[in-house]
């Protein structure tokens, strides 16, 4: 079973991670032969955060939980309070699933974390642009690898700007390989454009089955 491990801290921003979670937990989309998979939040302590829109998350495990292997995936949402001391045991661990062939996706102000233990320098990234990662990481040097996209793919390792919610989260899910491409497809372009023709596009990918659950949610 793939785990999908949620970090939660302080002013997470709640809107960053809604796409993936929703998608992940309802499993409405999936493919007839996905992987399993499952969510977990994992936090520095038992204690409850507070997000950026007042939400109380009580986490489920603690980072010395997190299994580190190939069929984790580590999610770092954007939150004003990453310089805090207490979060710089997920980073490391950010390193470390990486090397084992984990897959880390980090977004907004999570990109500066793992910029700051170099994460950024081998790997084809992005975030709220160059100017904000010298600003915030000194030691970033990984200039020549930053792409201006909403959200970069490369080994493992996924990036995105505080904008590039939608398309971080199709390449994740993309990773999981629970969506059909052609169901992917629809759906991120639905969900990027409003174009109705895409939702019927994305249920016509679905089984007969699914379809017929999912035609009244447009």
């Amino acid at each position: 079973m793939k785990t999908i491990y949620v970090y939660v801290l302080d002013t997470l921003a709640d809107w960053e991670i809604g796409y993936i979670t929703a998608e992940i937990n309802s499993k409405r989309f999936f493919k007839r032969d996905a992987p399993l998979v499952q969510i977990k939040t994992v936090s520095y302590s038992k204690k409850a955060i507070s997000t950026m829109g007042g939400f109380k998350i009580a986490p489920d495990c603690l980072v010395e939980e997190i299994i580190l292997n190939e069929d984790s995936i580590l999610l770092l949402p954007g939150a004003d309070t990453w310089n805090e001391q207490k979060n710089s045991k997920i980073i490391s661990i950010s390193r470390e699933l990486l090397s084992v062939g984990g897959t880390v996706g980090a977004i907004c102000g999570a990109t500066v974390a793992v910029a700051n233990i170099g994460l950024l320098n081998d790997h084809s990234h992005t975030s709220n642009g160059i100017e904000f990662l010298e600003m915030f990481c000194p030691s970033y040097s990984g200039q020549n690898l930053y792409l201006n996209q909403s959200s970069v793919s490369d080994n493992k390792l996924i990036t995105a700007g505080s904008t590039g919610s939608l398309l971080w989260s199709k390449q994740i899910i993309e990773s999981l390989d629970v969506f059909e491409s052609d169901t992917l497809e629809a759906w991120y372009n639905y969900f990027s454009t409003g174009n109705s023709n895409f939702f019927f596009k994305l249920l016509q990918t679905l089984p007969s089955n699914q379809e017929s659950e999912l035609s009244g949610e447009q």
